[in-house]
């Protein structure tokens, strides 16, 4: 009756002290000792594990905690419990917290041209234990626009922050983004620094890709987490190395791709741009869906892999319409990887790794769609149907001969029923 009532006290005191959380603790007698559960998802870990400390030794005096008892042995057995109580306390708060690296700080930039708009991106992956949200980032100036992952980053997961400096001033720049997310009250911050010139001195930094007589900064083009009803816009910039005015076009464009050219005549030394814009209601179906278009270099062209620009895009399955009782009982997807260390491929034709696909939810995980962004690689799966508790095993095979006649990472993509995870990609590191 005595633990009861202090645990009635302690849970009176414990709200009494911070209204603010979202956690419980209840305790109920067991065997010799105190059971713990422990629910947590409060705000501010770590000032929850301060105030449920002072809540505690401020128990231990309000009811003079150790005089109550009436042996030296119940004493000690109370004083192993209370110190096992403030030890699950902070274990929990420190342990569960989302943690993340960035994959740089600092985005040298180069030389970009004047009033052509230059994106960095920088690429968060959660190393914790609990969701990580990027809440809100704040550019250092208004020349600076931005865009981040809004989901949730599950652990394992990343996310992505895109800046786009306008260039609108010559000159040398540094600017600076300040990041908040859940991980700390804190926020960290990313910089990007170049410079703005009137007339590049080298276009093979900007615009590697050559073409001839026209030069391009990219010919690999991904539409990433699209849903049904979205219009996504990527920009290709375009140089004219000749001397001659030059009209850019695109050849084959599939119906869910349209493209605008700015200008639309290229003047020799000039640089353009052109925006391609998908419409998700026209794409064929969910998951990877890759084609090709090809640029015209002059009236008359043809299509070769020279002048060819895959264009890859992810439509993802709507989980929208799920109820809360339905997302507590959804399936579960758990990688035992999400990035593959394949390493030197040396004499060998193909190497293969295995990853481990456990359904850890509750229904059955359906393996909905397992592409490959490239025909570097191909894949096995045992099985595409996971029950609960069940684990099925994901072959990626490396084929060395196609490594050097892609345009993209190798990866693997798996679309599956976890609302929660509903997309899920996996890198593959090959040296060559």
């Amino acid at each position: 009756m005595l633990l009861k009532r202090i645990v009635f006290l302690f849970e009176k005191q414990l709200y009494a002290e911070n209204g603010l959380l979202r956690s419980f603790i209840f305790f109920a007698t067991r065997g010799t000792g105190l059971y713990v559960v422990l629910w947590k998802a409060c705000l501010d870990r770590v000032r929850f594990a301060i105030s449920a400390f002072l809540v505690l030794f401020r128990l231990q005096s309000q009811f003079k905690f150790l005089s109550l008892l009436e042996n030296e042995k119940a004493n000690m057995s109370v004083r192993k419990s209370f110190l096992s109580v403030v030890s699950v306390i902070l274990t929990c708060t420190v342990c569960a917290q989302p943690q993340f690296t960035v994959d740089r700080d600092v985005a040298n930039m180069g030389e970009i041209m004047f009033q052509l708009p230059s994106t960095v991106n920088f690429t968060l992956r959660n190393t914790g234990t609990e969701p990580l949200r990027v809440t809100e980032v704040i550019p250092s100036c208004g020349c600076t626009s931005v865009e981040w992952t809004q989901e949730p980053i599950a652990p394992g997961g990343e996310g992505v922050i895109k800046a786009v400096y306008d260039a609108k001033l010559l000159g040398v720049f540094q600017k600076d983004l300040e990041v908040y997310t859940n991980a700390s009250e804190e926020p960290f911050y990313l910089h990007m620094q170049g410079r703005v010139v009137s007339k590049l001195s080298d276009f093979s930094g900007s615009f590697p890709v050559d073409l001839g007589a026209v030069r391009l900064n990219i010919n690999n083009v991904e539409f990433d987490n699209v849903n049904r009803g979205d219009k996504p816009v990527a920009e290709l910039q375009i140089v004219n190395m000749g001397r001659k005015s030059y009209k850019p076009y695109l050849m084959h464009l599939p119906p869910y791709l349209s493209a605008q050219y700015f200008p639309e005549t290229l003047s020799g030394g000039r640089i353009g741009r052109i925006l391609l814009t998908l419409d998700s209601e026209k794409m064929p179906g969910m998951g990877l869906v890759q084609t090709s278009v090809y640029l015209a270099r002059q009236v008359g062209d043809k299509v070769s892999d020279e002048n060819e620009i895959t264009v890859s895009s992810v439509l993802l399955p709507d989980f929208s319409s799920l109820s809360a009782t339905e997302r507590g009982q959804a399936p579960q997807m758990k990688l035992s990887s999400d990035t593959l260390e394949v390493g030197e491929m040396g004499k060998k034709h193909k190497k293969t790794v295995t990853v481990q696909i456990t359904n850890t939810g509750k229904r059955t995980l359906e393996v909905r769609a397992l592409q490959v962004f490239n025909k570097a690689l191909t894949v096995t799966l045992s099985d595409r149907n996971i029950e609960p508790g069940r684990t099925a095993k994901l072959k990626v095979t490396v084929h060395a001969q196609y490594l050097n006649q892609v345009k993209s990472a190798p990866r693997v993509l798996l679309i599956t029923n976890d609302p929660a995870r509903s997309k899920e990609i996996i890198t593959v590191n090959v040296k060559q």
